[in-house]
């Protein structure tokens, strides 16, 4: 197996998130649900060093849209359904937003699974116009964003 061969299934591995993506139906609420269990990771992380957190999140969605761009050529497909890394992205924004426990695990997923659907403005600009990873992750980015903003209010207003 020469170097492109092990480059293009490293690429494949981790914009599939190990092969998640090639689930039949779902593949990005799959994807999604592969993001949990690093929530508590991040929470943790965040608690002790902040920064560090952060790191790990750009550097994350940094790998995302780099893989992203190169993968969608080789799936045939920019934005293909077997492209999950977004969605682990998308979710680990949105917890950035809360404190770990189950509860907010699930808000979250529900949310960002909403919004990541629905592509509310800018998401849907943002996948459209800037295309390649930047597009595919982007508008996943934005979805979390908006999930997590929303989970803040429904909690701190105590509805949820």
């Amino acid at each position: 197996m020469g170097t492109p061969e092990l480059t293009r299934r490293l690429v494949l591995a981790v914009v599939t998130v190990g092969g998640l993506g090639y689930a039949p139906v779902a593949s990005g609420t799959v994807g999604t649900l592969a993001a949990v269990p690093l929530f508590p990771v991040l929470d943790a992380l965040r608690t002790a060093a902040p920064l560090a957190a952060v790191a790990a999140l750009v550097g994350l969605t940094g790998l995302a849209v780099w893989a992203a761009g190169v993968a969608g050529p080789l799936l045939g497909d920019v934005d293909s359904s077997r492209i999950v890394i977004d969605e682990v992205v998308g979710f680990l924004v949105a917890t950035a937003f809360l404190d770990f426990s189950w509860w907010n695990a699930v808000l979250a997923f529900c949310l960002f699974r909403l919004f990541d659907i629905v592509k509310p403005f800018p998401a849907s600009w943002v996948e459209r116009r800037l295309g390649g990873g930047l597009g595919v992750v982007g508008d996943d980015v934005i979805a979390g964003i908006f999930a997590g903003v929303v989970a803040r209010l429904l909690l701190g207003m105590a509805i949820v």
